[in-house]
């Protein structure tokens, strides 16, 4: 599981922590996210992250 970055702000997805905003679960891969979610730093959709290899 890679970590995502958001192309606006910079918030970082890391898979192994997951989402406490949005109650996302660790260990939850970035492709399993539920479509709707988003930045929880800038409220960007899931189309504005880039995968950090």
């Amino acid at each position: 599981m890679n970590d995502y970055k958001c192309t606006v702000c910079g918030y970082t997805y890391r898979p192994e922590r997951g989402d406490k905003l949005h109650s996302i679960d660790p260990n939850t891969d970035f492709k399993d996210l539920p479509d709707d979610w988003k930045c929880p730093t800038c409220n960007q959709p899931k189309m504005a992250f880039e995968e950090i290899k």
